[in-house]
């Protein structure tokens, strides 16, 4: 018995050893400007004190010994301790998602106004990462854009703590909230690398800056020995060369100095590398996802797989103006091709208007298609030849496979692909229910989510140790 599953690849294997050699040129000639005096001098320790002001120009044999020495698997916990999904080599889930990221604008479900993100706007983004199935990640899903205490990154954090066991990746801008957040999620919940749950998540500023507030949350993050993710963000046309290959030997050489950076901190420290591809949209002034972004992402998520180093990619949230067309159809997009390529993590579910405003339709919609994508992937069976020989030949010519043995037995596995969300009506039903809007039912759906969703048994115990931890430090 065999499975037929649908798979996609984009680069040869001279192409990718082209675009990693390519890379390597590009670190080792160009090189990369490096912000912090702390980081340079460990560039400067590693390079024989050969280092020109703030350029530092790695050597190959450098990325070559970083490659070697960076773990090919991460394994990621629920905050109860439960394994919840691993990165890289041993992947078997295919493709994790997670909602996020950082948005400023919260579109409410019932019309798609958008309202500033407020705290309690993380509580409930958080609930609804919690609650749907498909995403096993939630990743900071707003700044808070009313606050007044000076902590709101702290509070948005204490906030997805008390709202979801799943694992968390986190976002802060400010590298003294970073290390108070990390400094109350130990408080809370004690050694964060024994099975960790908390990812943090940093880009360097593009083209070729190891930017200062970044490097310092590094080395936060591994003295407390943790995981984290190192992304590139590049704008074709704007931070990065226009052509797909320019973008993808740029950001390629970004992730490979950043892994050689973690490891020169400390050998051996688990980072999870990729990048978010998009072209700059010269008449909106917005970046945009588009099938060449698409490509890229795909090839990066290749140039890691190549590597033996876990992989985080784009998500396809941006283009939208609400749960509309545009929004579905970068989604599909980006979830299809991610889901039968190579692309470990897509994190950022959920925002639209080049991620500015996080909407909970939006991301009901995206629970769904990854549903639906997930079992594509899975493929199917080929069967007992001998058993689908029986099941034909008892219908017969002319015949019908409604009640067959077959039919009873695997209906329910079949009618489980369908939509979770919207029935199948005929034209009729769907007249007689009077015409309903597919996009009415989907607000609905969201609605009724939000209005019956439950937090962890521990949220008001989190929430209280949390918030009196946040005053201690503020006094």
């Amino acid at each position: 018995m065999s499975r037929i599953q649908p798979k996609i690849s984009v680069l040869s294997k001279e192409q990718i050893l082209k675009i990693h050699q390519d890379s390597l040129k590009v670190l080792s000639h160009t090189g990369i400007r490096v912000d912090s005096e702390r980081a340079r001098a460990l560039f400067s320790q590693a390079l024989g004190g050969i280092i020109d002001g703030s350029l530092v120009r790695i050597p190959s044999e450098l990325v070559e010994q970083a490659l070697q020495s960076a773990p090919e698997n991460i394994d990621m916990y629920n905050r109860g301790g439960t394994l919840a999904f691993s990165l890289g080599g041993k992947q078997e889930l295919g493709t994790i998602y997670g909602i996020g990221v950082t948005n400023s604008w919260y579109q409410n479900p019932d019309n798609d106004s958008a309202t500033p993100f407020t705290r309690k706007y993380v509580e409930l983004a958080t609930s609804l990462g919690n609650t749907l199935t498909q995403f096993d990640l939630v990743s900071t899903p707003g700044v808070i854009q009313n606050d007044d205490s000076q902590v709101g990154e702290v509070l948005a954090t204490l906030e997805m703590m008390a709202n979801t066991t799943k694992p968390l990746s986190i976002l802060i801008s400010d590298p003294e909230q970073f290390d108070m957040s990390l400094n109350m999620l130990e408080h809370l919940h004690g050694d964060l690398s024994e099975k960790p749950f908390l990812l943090p998540y940093f880009n360097p500023i593009t083209p070729l800056v190891l930017n200062k507030d970044t490097t310092d949350k590094i080395f936060s993050t591994i003295d407390r020995g943790l995981p984290f993710i190192f992304s590139s963000y590049g704008m074709s046309g704007a931070t990065a060369p226009i052509s797909a290959e320019g973008t993808l030997v740029l950001l390629n050489a970004e992730l490979l100095a950043g892994l050689v950076f973690s490891q020169l901190i400390k050998p051996g420290t688990p980072v999870i590398l990729g990048c978010l591809p998009s072209v700059f949209e010269m008449q909106s002034m917005i970046s945009a996802y588009t099938s060449q972004t698409m490509l890229v992402n795909l090839a990066c998520a290749e140039m890691l797989d190549y590597y033996q180093i876990p992989h985080a990619g784009t998500s396809g949230s941006g283009t939208g103006w609400g749960s509309d067309l545009p929004a579905s159809g970068t989604l599909w997009m980006n979830h299809l091709t991610s889901s039968i390529g190579k692309v470990g993590l897509a994190p950022f579910v959920g925002g639209n208007f080049d991620s500015q405003a996080f909407s909970p339709t939006t991301v009901v919609y995206a629970n769904e298609v990854i549903r639906q994508i997930r079992q594509f992937g899975e493929g199917f069976l080929m069967d007992d030849t001998t058993k689908i020989f029986e099941d034909i030949d008892s219908v017969g010519p002319g015949g019908s496979f409604l009640i067959s043995e077959a039919t009873l037995a695997q209906y329910r596995e079949v009618h489980e692909q369908h939509s979770h969300i919207w029935p199948g009506y005929s034209l009729n039903q769907w007249q007689s229910e009077g015409s309903p809007d597919a996009s009415n039912v989907l607000r609905k759906q969201t609605m009724d989510m939000l209005a019956k969703l439950k937090v962890p048994e521990d949220h008001d115990s989190i929430l209280h140790r949390g918030e009196t931890f946040i005053k201690g430090l503020m006094q």
